[in-house]
């Protein structure tokens, strides 16, 4: 298995190919689109919207992309609980990183909603409230007025409880228990 791709190489691939959103946004896109498609279906080069392929100088940066994929669907599937999010290295000032934490969030959501449209009334408590949480998650930030010690911990927290509840609603998804919401019927 190919070395795990880290925060600043996806990037500097996204930069490669013109992608303006953050690094750890595209990621919360991929996985949350892993939560709803079958990898195969997900084009690495798609996920958040940019259309067409590669050109010849960018090959390693969509072979980095299309590895990230496999690494990630990997990580989700095992039940193994080894999924982590893809986020700034902790040598980053802690603004940066809450800031990317709050965009794999969003990304995350967005990815959820490329799939058929979820029955979010045959979804769990636990379920629902993830991704409530995950909604408030992307409005997060840091005040200079605040403890650093203590911003730093709850910041810690709220990765772990983004990797256990991206994992969680994987698994939940992926065991059946939802089924894609009807849609109604149109009148003509």
């Amino acid at each position: 298995m190919s070395e795990i791709l880290r925060y600043d190489q996806l990037a500097e691939a996204l930069s490669r190919l013109g992608y303006a959103q953050d690094a750890a946004e595209y990621h919360g896109a991929l996985c949350g689109a892993l939560c709803v498609n079958e990898p195969e279906d997900i084009d690495p080069l798609g996920v958040l919207g940019r259309e067409g392929r590669s050109a010849e100088g960018e090959e390693a940066a969509a072979q980095a992309l299309h590895a990230l994929r496999g690494q990630s669907a990997d990580a989700f599937s095992t039940g193994q609980m080894t999924f982590s999010p893809l986020l700034p290295d902790d040598e980053e000032d802690l603004p940066r990183r809450v800031e990317a934490l709050s965009a794999w969030c969003e990304g995350f959501l967005f990815g959820l909603s490329t799939g058929k449209p979820l029955n979010m009334k045959q979804c769990s408590a636990e379920f629902k409230e993830i991704v409530r949480d995950f909604t408030e998650f992307t409005h997060a930030g840091v005040t200079e007025e605040e403890d650093g010690e203590l911003e730093e911990t709850a910041y810690a927290e709220l990765v772990e409880y983004i990797r256990v509840g991206a994992q969680l609603v994987y698994m939940e998804l992926h065991e059946g228990a939802v089924q894609p919401a009807r849609m109604p019927k149109q009148v003509h």
